[in-house]
């Protein structure tokens, strides 16, 4: 039976800890820069073959941009490299400019683009390609097992290693597994099943979206100087939004519409007739529908040493465009905290230290993002139609998720971390 490496297999008995990372997505990546960097002995197990090429626009905020700086200043560096801001000058602060999905985009009505941002916010997006490429270059490639999905995890008690079941019939033994395997990742299962098997399963958010990736000459003939900026096109029940990426030679369009019914299709995205699209945005390729899903309700992030991070833990709608910058903060935090444990019978506390931190901050980012889609689709049940004091609500809601002092959550993770060491320690 394959062995996933000689270093988890030959660390029984021993006290050097081993973590099986599921899942090599941006979280996942980015907890194994944070781990190497840390010195903490892992696995990032991958269920596709090679590493994503796929994906679209990310969109990341000063949170997340601090977040890759204190992983690692590399990280950022590189970042840097690849990222594209608003093409307008003196527009690098604004997050969006809102505007009509209608004939004229609102001038009819008298209305100008309303942006919202911050001054301490700079405009950054980037190809998800791109940031996968960039974060795979900081990762020893023999940390890396590929056609890696997992069956089960079996956790039998505290003094065990963790057994994970791949369905290609191998088997690894860790420490601990963080899943990172996204919103319907088995790892969510293997955490709530016995807990709260309720809030395994993630809720339709009641939107879907289409996504596209246009040329940047292609998109300024059709939107002139609004291809150039972050825009938000809003509208009744519907919007689109569209940002530039690939160092502003690309443009990424989100097209989002509201669902009145369930998602009945077995998969997760649809394909679609053109004319099916069409009819969806009327008023405004082989089409694909991505039903969109959130966990808005997550009890806990681990169980035993089997824990939770990024969308699997925390999936959220693209709405605040926040769920990456989870992600890394996930990442951040997760990694100082087993760089601090010293063997298997404390990442339980690390753990413990992570879910109190992380799981009240990014539950409200889940819960406010759904909000937000209210704003754009004017559903919104006080704001409903009223775009001027809908701007006026953007330019508050992202405040306390861009400034937010992740120094601080480290210090504090670190106190507490040690407090319940010394607190276990002195039961023995």
């Amino acid at each position: 039976m394959a062995q996933p490496a000689a270093s988890i297999s030959g660390q029984a008995g021993s006290d050097t800890m081993h973590i099986a990372i599921v899942g090599a997505g941006i979280g996942g990546l980015a907890l194994a820069i944070g781990l190497t960097n840390r010195g903490v002995s892992y696995t990032l197990y991958e269920s596709a073959a090679q590493f994503s090429a796929v994906g679209a626009g990310i969109g990341l905020g000063p949170n997340a941009l601090h977040a890759m700086e204190l992983i690692d200043t590399r990280f950022r560096q590189l970042y840097n490299q690849i990222s594209s801001g608003n093409l307008t000058p003196n527009k690098e602060h604004i997050a969006m400019e809102v505007l009509y999905a209608e004939e004229g985009f609102g001038a009819k009505r008298g209305w100008q683009p309303a942006p919202f941002g911050a001054e301490f916010y700079t405009r950054t997006s980037a190809h998800r390609r791109d940031l996968l490429e960039i974060m795979t270059s900081l990762i020893p490639q023999e940390r890396v097992q590929f056609n890696k999905r997992v069956k089960h995890i079996n956790q039998t008690g505290e003094n065990s290693k963790i057994i994970i079941t791949f369905e290609d019939g191998s088997i690894a033994e860790a420490d601990a597994v963080i899943g990172c395997d996204g919103v319907k990742g088995p790892t969510r299962q293997a955490v709530l099943g016995t807990l709260y098997p309720d809030k395994v399963q993630p809720i339709f958010s009641g939107k879907y979206v289409y996504r596209s990736i246009v040329p940047m000459e292609d998109a300024q003939r059709l939107l002139g100087d609004h291809a150039g900026d972050a825009k938000a096109f809003v509208s009744h029940k519907k919007n689109i939004m569209t940002f530039p990426i690939s160092r502003g030679t690309e443009l990424n369009v989100v097209a989002i519409k509201m669902m009145d019914g369930p998602w009945t299709h077995p998969q997760w995205t649809k394909d679609v007739t053109k004319e099916e699209m069409v009819a969806d945005f009327a008023e405004w390729a082989k089409p694909l529908q991505w039903s969109l899903w959130h966990h808005p309700d997550t009890p806990t992030y681990y169980n035993g040493r089997i824990c939770l991070l990024g969308d699997s833990a925390h999936g959220t709608t693209p709405h605040q465009a926040a769920g990456a910058g989870q992600c890394l903060e996930d990442s951040l935090i997760m990694s100082h905290i087993l760089g601090l444990a010293k063997n298997r019978s404390e990442i339980t506390h690390a753990f413990q230290v992570y879910d109190s931190i992380r799981r009240p901050r990014a539950q409200a980012v889940v819960t406010t993002s759904q909000e937000a889609g209210t704003l754009y689709t004017f559903t919104h049940p006080q704001l409903g139609t009223d775009l001027a004091e809908i701007v006026a609500n953007l330019n508050q809601r992202f405040l306390w998720i861009w400034d937010h002092d992740l120094k601080a959550d480290i210090e504090l993770a670190r106190r507490w971390f040690i407090a319940l060491v010394q607190m276990s320690q002195s039961r023995l």
